[in-house]
């Protein structure tokens, strides 16, 4: 066998390893992506039932100021939360609400935009730094976009 018939057979060998590789598939899960105060945050799929707009929302008192108050959805009643208020923003008029299953409860996060559903590898989010003001964010990781997303704690929206 010659040098250059080696090199071929090297080459050959290069790229169905290279095609190996990209088979392997990554743990992915899905996040739905949406905005607050300019930020990124992210929920888990699993976790959204519903992605809502124009509901009129009936105040309720003696509840903290980020409760905005609550919504029926087909039957159902759904507390909501302001997004904005729960982080120390201040509030917005237009938004839209995701409604989220927190170990059984259903709550509603007001939102000022809903953006995309992405695939985030697992090992690519990052634990927050511990000296982060941001007490409902348990991860942080770089987008496809190169958007930075927060990756939002929904059991902590309703612990003071």
């Amino acid at each position: 066998m010659t040098q250059t018939d080696e090199m071929l057979f090297a080459t050959e060998a290069q790229q169905i390893q290279q095609r190996a590789d990209q088979s392997v598939e990554i743990a992915t899960e899905k996040y739905l992506i949406f905005s607050s105060d300019n930020l990124m945050y992210g929920i888990k799929a699993e976790q959204v039932k519903d992605i809502i707009t124009d509901y009129a929302i009936t105040g309720i008192p003696q509840v903290p100021n980020y409760v905005r108050g609550v919504i029926n959805l087909r039957g159902q009643i759904i507390p909501m939360l302001d997004i904005r208020l729960r982080l120390g923003k201040a509030p917005q008029d237009n938004f839209c609400g995701i409604v989220v299953d927190v170990d059984g409860n259903m709550v509603g996060i007001l939102v000022d935009m809903v953006e995309q559903m992405v695939d985030v590898p697992l090992g690519d989010i990052l634990p927050v730094p511990t000296n982060s003001g941001q007490a409902m964010v348990s991860g942080m990781c770089t987008l496809p976009d190169g958007n930075t997303m927060l990756e939002l704690d929904c059991g902590l929206l309703l612990h003071d």
